[in-house]
C-alpha cells in the first residue's frame, strides 16, 4: 500500500498534476493503519467484526467478511477476487462461518467472458515469446507493478530453466523490483507449492539471475540500443506514462520486435489504442510533436487476469458454503453486473440484485 501510495505521488509530480496528498498524509496513514492476519477476528465498531480471508487476487488481497450485531446478521465483501490457483496465489476462500449476503465483483461476468486456462496461457506466451526472440528481437510486455508482473517472472523462470525458451536477459523497469521483494519478504501469503518451493527446498524463483533491476537512465539508454535479444517487464501496464513507453517508442518501428498485452486495457488508454491497430504513435520531444511509425508485433494474451472470469464468478457461487440469502454484484460494467446477476437468479434459485450508484439496499 505504501509503495504504491508514494509511487502515485511520483507519478503526479513528472505529470505536473496537483496531487491530491502527499508524503506526510501517508505517513500518517500507515501510523493509523492496523494490519490482520487472515483468519484473525477483530471489532471494528461496538456491535461490528471484522474477519480477512484470501480473495487470490493480489499479495494480502482480502474478502471483508463482516459479523453484524450479536451474529444477527453476516456479509462478505469480495473485493477483486480469482476462483482458481494462480502461480502466486491460492483460490478465493469460499467457506465462511455465517452468510447471509454476499457482494461479489463482476469485472469480468459477461456471458462472453471465459479465459484461457494459465497452462494454455502460459504456452502461448512461450511460443510468441520464442518467436520474437528467435528472429532477433526484443520483447517488451507492460505490466501492474504487483501481481502480474510476478506471474510474469514465474513463467520465464520456469520456462527458461526447462529450455523451452531461450535464456536471455530479463529486464524490470518501473516499480516492479520493489514490489516483487515485497512478495518475496512474505512467502506465507503465496501458493502452497511456492510455498514450499521457497521455505523447504530453498529455491526461490524471483532472486533467479535472469532477473536484472534497470535502477538507473543510464542502464535503461544501454538496454534500449542493445543490439541483443531480451525481455522487458515495464511498468505501467496500460502504457499510460512509465518507462514502458521509451522502450516503445525506441523498439515500435522495426518489425522484428514484439509488444505483449497480459492485463486489461481500459477504454482510451494508449494500450487500448494499440490493440485496435494503431500505425503510428505520436510523441512529445521537448516542445515538439514527433510521430513514430507502429511496425512492432503486437499480440494480446488473456488468461493471466487476477480476476476470476464469468465460469469461475460461477463455480464460486455454486461452492460458497453456507449459502447466502442474496448475492449483491458490483465492479462491474452495468450490462455485465446485470448479466451475471440474472444468470445466477436463474441457476441458483437466489435473490440476486445488480444495486446502481446511490442505490440504498435493505438486509434482512
Amino acid at each position: 500500500m505504501t509503495l504504491m501510495l508514494l509511487d502515485a505521488i511520483k507519478v503526479t509530480n513528472q505529470e505536473a498534476r496537483r496531487g491530491l496528498y502527499d508524503s506526510s498524509h501517508v505517513r500518517e496513514l500507515v501510523a493509523r493503519t492496523i494490519p490482520l492476519r487472515w483468519g484473525e477476528t477483530t471489532d471494528i465498531a461496538p456491535d461490528l467484526r471484522l474477519t480477512l480471508h484470501n480473495a487470490g487476487h493480489i499479495l494480502g488481497s482480502s474478502i471483508a467478511h463482516f459479523h453484524i450485531g450479536d451474529g444477527d446478521y453476516n456479509l462478505a465483501y469480495s473485493g477483486d477476487i480469482k476462483f482458481e490457483r494462480s502461480w502466486l496465489f491460492n483460490p478465493a476462500t469460499n467457506r465462511f462461518p455465517r452468510l447471509e449476503t454476499m457482494v461479489l465483483e463482476s469485472t469480468y461476468g459477461g456471458y462472453r467472458d471465459v479465459q484461457p486456462s494459465r497452462q494454455q496461457a502460459t504456452d502461448e506466451f512461450t511460443q510468441l515469446a520464442s518467436k520474437v526472440l528467435d528472429r532477433g528481437g526484443k520483447l517488451v510486455v507492460p505490466v501492474f507493478a504487483v501481481g502480474r508482473s510476478q506471474e510474469v517472472m514465474l513463467v520465464l523462470e520456469e520456462r527458461m530453466r526447462e529450455g523451452k525458451l531461450p535464456r536471455v536477459p530479463v529486464y524490470l523497469d518501473g516499480m516492479i523490483f520493489e514490489a516483487t521483494a515485497i512478495h518475496t519478504a512474505y512467502p506465507e501469503y503465496l501458493n502452497s507449492q511456492l510455498r514450499t518451493q521457497i521455505f523447504q527446498q530453498g529455491d526461490n524463483p524471483f532472486l533467479s539471475d535472469i532477473f536484472r533491476r534497470v535502477d538507473s537512465a543510464q542502464m535503461r539508454y544501454s538496454v534500449l540500443d542493445s543490439k541483443e535479444p531480451c525481455l522487458v517487464l515495464a511498468t505501467s501496464g496500460m502504457m499510460s506514462g512509465g518507462p514502458v513507453m521509451e522502450y516503445f517508442r525506441a523498439w515500435a518501428p522495426e518489425e522484428k520486435n514484439g509488444l505483449l498485452f497480459v492485463g486489461y486495457q481500459a477504454e482510451g488508454t494508449f494500450g487500448r489504442r494499440l490493440q485496435r491497430g494503431l500505425t503510428e504513435a505520436t510523441f512529445l520531444d521537448g516542445n515538439r510533436q514527433v510521430s513514430t511509425p507502429v511496425k512492432i508485433e503486437i499480440a494480446t494474451i488473456e488468461g493471466f487476469s487476477g480476476h476470476s472470469d464469468r465460469v469461475q464468478l460461477m463455480n464460486y457461487v455454486a461452492t460458497l458454503d453456507p449459502r447466502p440469502r442474496q448475492l449483491l454484484f458490483c465492479h462491474g460494467e452495468e450490462s455485465k453486473a446485470v448479466d451475471l446477476a440474472a444468470s445466477i437468479h436463474k441457476r441458483f434459485n437466489l435473490e440476486t440484485r445488480a444495486p446502481f450508484n446511490l442505490e440504498a439496499v435493505r438486509m434482512v
